[in-house]
């Protein structure tokens, strides 16, 4: 009967109340304006009872039939129960059954946020059990699941012809959509405490259609995640034919976790793959390797597979790695990394890396100190190179204090050191120094920017096999050697800066004075300053070699010019620089490095940006007599983040002695770019083309056009969903890892809790 005389409303509104008072309900009454169908109630909330047995109420209306004992509530219906809280149009509560009716965009919060929808609940006055009809389950993780019907019994849901997707069902202007991928099942069972779903006669559906079917799959929901079967990886190259990758993942505690990954192939042997990660409270570690069984080759080898005279053995790697954080001062961590052989990692498609390094280290860094002790060694996967020569150096130890000083004012640096190297098969060298270093700061009248910098240092070095080094320059006198380094430096920069072009520019010359004495440099081992090239890095440096085993034993001016100009949408940096040599002595810095003359070569860098759309950083050396270019380097990006090019072009053409520099000539160019043609599709591609030839390396057989690698792929992704399909050729050769086509396919759900 429709009640529309506020008096008797209001009178049989006061019964119901009294009625539910008797019951054990909290009640509240409020006005509240509908929703548009279909969305949730918003009511103000009903107030928390202060047991479990009663039941907070507030509803815009009450009737109470006493004969019956029937409440109906309606409009903007709130009960809240034990954490469970239901919102409705109307409800009405059978007090002798217990049983609750609930229609008109109805829905229930569980305690741990999950919102389940339906267009008619009957539920027990626990809220915790019933049924639904044309049920929508939101879980509080973020995926959704719909049925036909479903029932809630204990706090588990178990839905009937049901659909679980983590995508969203709207478009970005809030029109509804089909889910990007969705699973199907006849029957769906969630458990909110276990925090999984499991299904019966599941299948999944990919963009409307049936891709892959799933009888007995279950996964976690939430961020905690679990155990389970994750996406495969499937691949084909023409090394080891078809590939399928299965990794299975394993919880095993919530900060512990192992992956085991079996990689099937059709040309070759299987591959066991593992990764282990362990959290703790002040670090991590993570363990990774890889097992199979199979033929390898030597690497100048540039046959098939399994060519005669190959090796059946083990092949593996090792990747770890781990920090702990003692203190706030000290932390220790360190990395391994080993293959079996040279080949394994490209074979497989692990990695390109051509040294493998491990490491041990142990740092405190305070306020004014820095303290390391630290070990490592090299593994090389070169072609050519001597294991033996490569070098273990354990211990590397390196102190710093730095302080105010209270006389001139001013930084004082103190500074030990120590390193030792030994070789299996090669030259073995110790080292130990101690070094001060005073910096000075000054700002003139006249806006003038001067730094005073005074470096003295003592080192003790000894070696043994000195004959096994193939340089000569870098192998120094055998047996206990000492040195002393001493040097003084002015440097003086002059900015400028104003407005102009309707922003500010700035233009500073800087002129810096070294001055050095004669320093025994090649009556020492050099083992750290081996490869050197003048560059805007380190055109000012104080000792422009890269270690501590060099030091430039000359007096010198250094001269150059910044320029600077910023613009609300532009902006634009440049150096520009060279040197001269004051003395007349003979240089130890060999030719092709743009410093073996008394006047250097000229350096400089020039980066251009316009908003986020356009970067350009060009470097460049050039010959101070014939204006040859020496170095030319272009880093360019263009586009925004989702359409863009990348080009990287590098020639260095130094005529550098070969046998002196790890870094050879050479001239590379490498593309990259990605194209958004749609709003979730994409293509991208790169390449790297090898353009040396005689002018750059005068013993180089190329023709000056050598491929490297090229990639070209297309990709789908949204909130949900990862897809691509990519085709690399590469065109190098290594022992049985041979040039030739790949094919990946990737594909990531998201939102699935794995």
């Amino acid at each position: 009967m429709q009640i529309s005389p506020f008096p008797l409303r209001f009178k049989k509104a006061l019964a119901a109340s009294v009625a539910l008072s008797w019951l054990g309900i909290a009640p509240h009454a409020a006005a509240q304006q509908l929703q548009e169908p279909q969305t949730t109630v918003s009511a103000p909330d009903a107030p928390v009872p202060e047991n479990d047995d009663q039941i907070g109420f507030a509803a815009d209306a009450l009737e109470y039939d006493s004969d019956s004992e029937v409440v109906t509530a309606s409009g903007n219906v709130q009960l809240l129960r034990e954490g469970n809280r239901l919102r409705a149009d109307k409800v009405v509560w059978n007090r002798t059954t217990g049983k609750v009716e609930a229609t008109g965009n109805v829905s229930v919060t569980d305690p741990e946020g999950n919102i389940a929808y339906g267009d008619r609940f009957d539920v027990t006055d626990s809220l915790q059990d019933g049924m639904v009809r044309n049920m929508l389950l939101v879980l509080q993780s973020g995926g959704r699941l719909a049925a036909a019907d479903g029932q809630r019994v204990n706090g588990v849901y178990t839905l009937r012809k049901a659909a679980y997707t983590g995508c969203a069902v709207e478009d970005h202007e809030g029109c509804p959509k089909e889910p990007t991928w969705q699973i199907k099942a006849v029957r769906v069972v969630y458990d909110p405490v276990k925090a999984r779903v499991k299904y019966s006669n599941a299948s999944v559906e990919l963009f409307g259609l049936p891709l892959i079917p799933l009888p007995g799959f279950s996964h976690p929901v939430g961020d905690n995640g679990g155990s389970g079967l994750l996406v495969p990886n499937l691949r084909y190259d023409r090394n080891n034919g078809f590939e399928v990758a299965l990794p299975y993942y394993m919880k095993l505690a919530p900060n512990r976790d192992l992956t085991v990954t079996p990689h099937v192939y059709t040309e070759t042997l299987p591959m066991l793959e593992g990764n282990y990660r362990h959290l703790w409270d002040r670090g991590a570690y993570q363990i990774t390797g890889y097992a199979t069984y199979g033929s390898r080759v030597a690497t100048g080898n540039p046959s098939s597979t399994a060519p005669a005279g190959s090796e059946k053995d083990f092949r593996g790697h090792l990747d770890a790695s781990g920090a702990l954080q003692l203190t706030p001062e000290w932390s220790i961590g360190g990395s391994i990394r080993a293959a079996t052989d040279r080949t394994f990692l490209r074979r497989y498609d692990i990695s390109n890396d051509d040294r493998l390094r491990s490491t041990l280290n142990a740092r405190r860094i305070g306020e004014r100190s820095y303290f390391s002790i630290a070990g490592w060694a090299v593994q090389t996967l070169r072609t050519g190179d001597s294991q033996g020569q490569m070098p273990i150096a354990l211990p590397v130890i390196d102190y710093r204090l730095r302080m105010k000083d209270p006389l001139l004012g001013g930084v004082a640096q103190l500074q030990a050191n120590s390193l030792a190297i030994t070789r299996t098969h090669g030259q073995d060298t110790q080292r130990a120094f101690a070094a001060f270093e005073w910096n000075l700061r000054k700002l003139t009248p006249m806006g003038q920017e001067v730094t005073f910098t005074t470096y003295l240092r003592g080192d003790v070095y000894h070696s043994s096999d000195n004959l096994m080094n193939s340089v000569v320059s870098y192998a120094g006198d055998p047996g206990w050697k000492a040195r002393g380094i001493a040097a003084a430096a002015v440097d003086m920069r002059w900015p400028f800066m104003g407005q102009a072009f309707g922003g500010a520019q700035r233009i500073a010359p800087r002129v810096q004075i070294v001055a050095a004495p004669r320093i025994a440099n090649l009556s020492v081992p050099n083992e750290d300053a081996r490869a050197i090239d003048l560059e805007d890095s380190n055109l000012f440096a104080l000792n422009r070699f890269s270690g501590y085993d060099r030091f430039e034993d000359s007096t010198r001016v250094t001269y150059g010019l910044e320029y600077g100009l910023s613009l609300p949408n532009f902006s634009l940096e440049s150096v520009v620089g060279q040197s001269y040599r004051l003395n007349s002595r003979e240089s130890i810095l060999p030719d092709g490095t743009g410093l073996s003359d008394r006047l250097s070569d000229i350096v400089g860098r020039t980066t251009v940006r316009y908003r986020d759309f356009i970067s350009v950083t060009h470097r460049f050396r050039v010959d101070k007599d014939k204006l040859a270019v020496r170095r030319n380097e272009i880093d360019a990006t263009v586009g925004s983040r989702k359409t863009y090019a990348t080009v990287g072009y590098l020639r260095l053409n130094r005529d550098a002695d070969r046998n002196l520099e790890d870094l050879q000539d050479r001239e590379e160019l490498r593309l990259g770019a990605r194209v958004q043609f749609a709003r979730f599709w994409s293509v991208f591609g790169s390449t790297v083309i090898d353009l040396t030839d005689t002018k750059e390396d005068p013993l180089s057989v190329a023709d000056g056009y050598e491929p490297v690698r090229h990639r070209l792929g297309i990709a789908y992704e949204d909130d949900c969903l990862t897809l691509g399909l990519t085709w690399r050729r590469d065109y190098q050769v290594l022992g049985d890892a041979r040039k030739g086509n790949s094919y990946q396919l990737r594909l990531a759900f998201r939102n699935i809790g794995i």
